[in-house]
């Protein structure tokens, strides 16, 4: 009896259907992903007439693509590699990058949803309104932080395959890159500036600090200037590299 293969398209579709049932099942999650981010939003409405309002939508923003790279993504991975999920996937008749790329795309979808909440939250708590240019801009450049922390999940994720293990790690990642940004923004706006050149610099061009920099430009595209076209190519960098290493180590097996 002759098997029938479906196609890419097929196979993507039905793969991207059953992602979307898992997040809705697990609205919980995603919750959490959208209400810390929303949370420090409206607790920083008083902080918008000193720092400006991209600043504070460009912090929500960027806590909010930390949790979906890191706690959203990577330990759904790992929790599904452990479970046999993907295992069973590829012994299906189905290309193996569709697998990967589904995972993804839903990712993709929770980037644009958290900037949308976040725009819509900074409008209606904070009075924050940018221009149009300002917002679609700023869609495209969450999109290019997601992947930084995409890729860093996925290295993370590639490199580490106990899923316990992948919790800790990531949640330990999240706490230190949301301490380096919020001692980056505090020396920026007070005296701690006298910590040092290396504690601001490394805030600064780090990948939060990067992110944070291009998502706070885009907010305000008159303002770009030759720093966010470093932190752009800084970005660009470290998605590249995070992803290549964490594919390259990636298991399919948690065994």
């Amino acid at each position: 009896m002759e098997t029938t293969i479906p196609k890419s398209s097929t196979a993507l579709i039905a793969l991207i259907r059953a992602d979307f049932t898992t997040l809705i099942r697990n609205r919980r999650s995603v919750i959490l992903a959208l209400l810390v981010p929303n949370i420090i939003l409206i607790s920083w409405k008083g902080l918008v007439k000193h720092t400006g309002g991209p600043f504070v939508l460009a912090t929500a923003v960027t806590i909010g693509l930390m949790a979906i790279g890191l706690m959203g993504y990577s330990i759904s991975i790992a929790r599904d590699r452990d479970k046999g999920v993907f295992q069973r996937l590829r012994v299906a008749p189905l290309p193996t990058w569709t697998i990967m790329l589904s995972r993804i795309l839903i990712q993709l979808f929770m980037i644009m949803l958290l900037t949308l909440v976040v725009f819509l939250v900074g409008y209606k708590f904070d009075e924050i309104t940018l221009s149009v240019s300002g917002y679609l801009l700023t869609f495209c450049v969450a999109f290019i932080g997601g992947a930084v922390y995409l890729g860093l999940g996925q290295l993370i994720v590639g490199s580490i395959k106990n899923p316990e293990t992948v919790n800790a790690t990531t949640r330990l990642v999240y706490f230190l890159f949301m301490m380096t940004g919020m001692f980056g923004d505090i020396a920026q706006f007070s005296d701690m500036g006298k910590l040092g050149p290396y504690l601001s610099a490394f805030s600064h061009w780090s990948p939060y600090g990067c992110v944070k920099l291009m998502l706070s430009a885009s907010m305000e595209p008159a303002k770009w200037g030759h720093d966010h076209n470093m932190a752009l190519l800084l970005s660009l960098g470290y998605a590249i590299v995070f992803a290549a290493i964490g594919i390259n180590k990636f298991k399919w097996e948690s065994r």
